[in-house]
């Protein structure tokens, strides 16, 4: 076995079972299919051509994220995002939904609230709650400090469960008939 034919086997080992969990993020990052599917391919080309560079026995996952991330920031220095409604499992609502009772929030409702919140809160819910990073994790592919990860972390669920009770309160025969 070659060196090449080695490093193929490792990157498809540790780093390709992360596709979908950086497809779900990116999803809800550019909400829209096709940039998201661009963005997770970029990602995965990058670290491809980075491998050597990653550390073995360290986060591939927070390492992938990271990349991907940089690789959205700069692209949202050349072009404005557009706002697309992403449809997701119920799995992931009911992760999200904070402890609320599955059946009371239909799954529109949840991202819809999800999608209005500051892009800030947003990234570290999605990074915390969806992908299950730890804080410390989310720090490094944020490159910001842990505090204010946990503040984000605190103020998005506190501003997410905020939107999520008015919404039901305002609506509660659409929000209980589902």
């Amino acid at each position: 076995m070659n060196y090449d034919s080695i490093r193929r086997d490792e990157f498809e080992r540790v780093a390709m079972p992360h596709t979908g969990s950086l497809l779900r993020a990116a999803l809800r990052m550019v909400r829209d299919d096709s940039a998201a599917e661009d963005l997770v391919q970029d990602t995965l080309l990058r670290a491809w051509q980075a491998f050597d560079q990653f550390e073995q026995g360290t986060n591939c996952k927070a390492w992938l994220f990271r990349i991907m991330l940089n690789l959205r920031n700069k692209r949202q220095h050349t072009a404005s995002a557009r706002a697309v409604v992403v449809p997701f499992d119920e799995e992931s609502v009911r992760v999200i939904s904070l402890r609320t009772k599955p059946s009371q929030l239909p799954a529109l409702e949840v991202f819809s609230a999800l999608d209005s919140l500051s892009e800030e809160h947003r990234l570290v819910l999605i990074l915390a709650v969806i992908e299950g990073f730890t804080c410390k994790e989310i720090a490094g592919i944020c490159s910001v400090p842990i505090g204010t990860v946990m503040s984000r972390l605190s103020r998005g669920r506190a501003e997410l469960r905020k939107i999520l009770i008015q919404r039901e309160r305002k609506e509660p025969s659409v929000l209980n008939a589902s």
